[in-house]
């Protein structure tokens, strides 16, 4: 990790600092992530802020996290996630934390989960619903509602979004399907970022 980080770089990436450096001020974490999703659809549909360029070239085998802004002062950290087409996650949670995202370019899926049992080695998960987010729009995740796929559907389009963390996620829980029955098979991950110059 760096401590030259790309978004105060950005034509009104210092603002964009200021106005999420209010909102995680807001009180609890539903408030605090309410005025986040604020600030992010707001930016989305700012043409005064732009994102790094780099953010927007994939790479192949994984979706690209680059994370452009950490907050020394507040602790959240700002993560670009690049999408090629079909490109996805595996079932996850977010260790705890709460989380916003925005997308700013092309489409992504997200599916939503229902955990309903957990094991030491695995956990049942239910479906609670597949929801379509384009460009300008922005969602939030709140602990224990944390369950989630994302991906990209496009054949032919790259995704590219926006994700502001309580704190750097450095790591998860991914589950992996066990059968048809709704158990999955837990797994610890380590969460690595992508070269953000």
């Amino acid at each position: 990790m760096t401590a030259d980080f790309l978004l105060p770089q950005c034509r009104g990436g210092t603002r964009l600092i200021e106005q999420l450096d209010r909102a995680v001020q807001a009180g609890n974490a539903g408030e605090v992530a309410a005025a986040v999703e604020r600030v992010l659809l707001d930016a989305i549909a700012d043409p005064g802020i732009e994102l790094p360029s780099v953010i927007r070239e994939p790479v192949e085998g994984h979706y690209a996290r680059r994370e452009i802004y950490r907050s020394a002062a507040h602790g959240y950290s700002v993560i670009a996630m690049t999408w090629a087409p079909h490109q996805g996650t595996p079932l996850h949670d977010h260790d705890g934390l709460w989380c916003v995202d925005g997308v700013w370019q092309g489409d992504l899926q997200v599916t939503q989960y229902e955990l309903l049992e957990e094991q030491p080695q695995r956990a049942r998960f239910r479906v609670v619903g597949t929801i379509p987010a384009g460009p300008g729009s922005a969602g939030k995740l709140v602990p224990p509602h944390e369950y989630h796929v994302l991906q990209n559907p496009s054949d032919d389009t790259v995704a590219v979004s926006v994700h502001v963390y309580q704190a750097p996620m450095e790591h998860c829980t991914v589950f992996l399907p066990e059968g048809g029955d709704g158990w999955f098979r837990r797994e610890e991950k380590l969460l690595l970022v992508d070269d953000a110059c």
